[in-house]
Formats: C-alpha cells, structure tokens, sequence
C-alpha cells in the first residue's frame, strides 16, 4: 500500500493529528524557553516538554462540550483542547488579548467558551472544581464527561480522597487523568508515596482504574475512549493512571539536582514525537516532505502568536481593580 492511499485510512488519519498536536505543543514550549530567557514572559512557567502525549490523546477523544480541568502545567492542555495559541502566549505576556485578560499567566489558562476551566497553581485544586462541573452537568441533564487532570503531588493531597469518594459515591461522571511524571516537584514517588501504584489506590474508591503508557498518544486516545465509553454509560467516574515524564525541570527556577541525568536521558529514548514519526514513517504514513510541511504549518502559528502577542496591549493602570471587588451601589 502506498504512503498515500495509507495516509487516508482512519488510522492514519488519527496518528497524524496526534503527531500534529504533540509538535505544536512541543515547540510552542521551546520557543517559550528562549523567550523566558529573553524576559519576554515573566513570572512561573512549567513546561510539558516530555508529555506531549497526555495531552493529544485525551483530547482527542473527548468531545467539545466536556469540561475540562487543568493544573499549572496547562500549556500543552490547553492547545491541544482548542485554545488559540494567540491567546495562551498573549496571556503567557501578560496581555489583555490573552485568554485571562492577562491577569493569570502561564499557570492559569481558562477559556469558559471551549469549557476549559484552568489552569490552577494549586495542588489538586482542580479537583473539587471538577466534581463540581460533573454534578452540575448531571443536574441539567446534560450527557457529558467532566474531565480531571492532575499530577501524582496531587495524590497526597486531601482534596483527591475527598473528590474520588463523592465521585464514586454519587457516580458522577467524572475521568480523573493523573499525569504521574514520577516527581511532585523534587521528590521521587518512593519517597513520597508507599503505593506508588496510583491506579490502585484510586480503585480502592470503587471506580474503574488502570495504568496507560503515556509515552504512547494512541494508548492515551484508545484509553480515554474506553473510559469514557463507562462514564457516558452511567458507570460513574474512571481513573487513569497516565505514565509519563518530562524531559525539563520543574519549573524554569528549578535547577532539577534530584535526577539522575541518565535517567532522564533512558525516558527522552521514549520520546512520544520521535516514537509517533518512526511508527508512521514505518506503516507508510509520513513522508520526510510531509513532515517537514507540518513543521513549517507550526513554526507559522508560533511566529504569528509571537507577534500578536508582542502587539497586544497591556491592561491600563486604572483597570488593575476591575474583577477584583464588587461595586456598592
């Protein structure tokens, strides 16, 4: 079979808007990297380098009217759901063209007209709010899936114990993904957790839990899909344990002293980009000039998001109360 008739088969046609939506996540964070250094973008930024597949899969399976919740490391979340790149680096620049008016940053990306609700600097604080949505969405009649994701910190937090049990007690339909890059900032999971089997103690709530190789965008997609199919059934929430890791530190302050340099380099051998073209490249369904179309296509929207960004104004000094408290009448 030829590389193009292949190239037309669903398959096909899945793999490659994974691999699409994993480059521009990719290098949309690499060209954030060189303008942080340029204090261009200022403040906290934590990147996703690494785990690109998380995102591309998940939200490639869910569809537009399910709420999402995101945590700090929203970038790749957020692009991959829908969010004009214009928007996220506008708001990355602190502009009023961003996707917060410039008032969040890199940490708090929201967009409540593609229902992506953060975006949130707090530690499992997205979950609560995620139960929320479910249940509202139950309460109107509404048949969609409410979709959680979090890191494996979150696990030690309250918030998550409290979240899964009322999820499971009134079977809302939530999909919690946790993103278990196996460090809560600089502290290994062994070190932090005595099961650091995540999926088990999530199925310890009574929910459908497993683990999914987040190396892999197609393994996410078909596990989400599979998840979802539960939850939209009445089955109640699901779990997914998402193995992953990033390839940077932290945060850009974070000097990353408590990996092992080998160890990071045995996961880039994973990478999720470079295992994604092999595999096309293999079944005929990637070209080198097909591949280089797509970077071109995504070094296009970075450039032009730089410089709709660079334009956007910033917010009047005599505004900066707006949205903070209320007007007495």
């Amino acid at each position: 079979m030829s590389g193009r008739r292949a190239a037309r088969t669903p398959r096909a046609k899945q793999r490659t808007e994974l691999l699409r939506q994993m480059v521009r996540i990719r290098r949309f964070e690499e060209r954030c990297v060189e303008l942080y250094s340029a204090a261009a973008i200022r403040g906290f930024m934590h990147l996703y380098i690494g785990e690109e597949a998380v995102a591309a899969g998940i939200m490639q399976a869910i569809g537009p009217e399910d709420p999402v919740v995101s945590t700090y490391r929203d970038h790749g979340h957020a692009l991959a759901r829908g969010l004009p790149m214009e928007a996220v680096l506008a708001e990355m620049y602190g502009r009023t063209t961003g996707s917060s008016r410039g008032r969040g940053g890199s940490m708090h990306l929201f967009d409540a007209e593609r229902r992506f609700y953060g975006g949130n600097a707090i530690v499992g604080g997205g979950l609560p709010i995620a139960v929320g949505l479910a249940l509202a969405d139950r309460m109107r009649g509404r048949p969609l899936a409410t979709v959680c994701l979090f890191g494996d910190g979150a696990v030690a937090e309250g918030e998550f114990h409290e979240c899964l049990n009322l999820a499971a007690l009134w079977r809302l339909p939530v999909l919690f993904c946790c993103e278990n890059n196996l460090y809560a900032m600089g502290t290994a999971i062994e070190r932090a957790q005595a099961e650091t089997d995540l999926a088990v103690r999530a199925a310890s709530y009574g929910m459908p839990a497993w683990p999914v190789d987040g190396m892999d965008a197609v393994a996410v997609a078909e596990a989400a899909e599979r998840a979802l199919e539960g939850i939209r059934g009445g089955s109640g929430p699901c779990f997914l344990e998402l193995r992953t890791y990033r390839f940077r530190a932290h945060s850009m302050y974070d000097p990353d002293r408590y990996r092992d340099k080998a160890e990071v380099e045995r996961w880039k051998e994973r990478d999720p980009i470079v295992s994604m073209i092999a595999l096309m490249r293999a079944d005929g369904e990637l070209t080198d000039p097909g591949l280089e179309a797509l970077e071109s296509e995504v070094d296009e929207e970075i450039a032009a998001a730089v410089k709709a960004a660079e334009a956007g104004p910033l917010e009047p000094v005599e505004d900066l109360t707006k949205f903070v408290y209320s007007e007495r009448s």
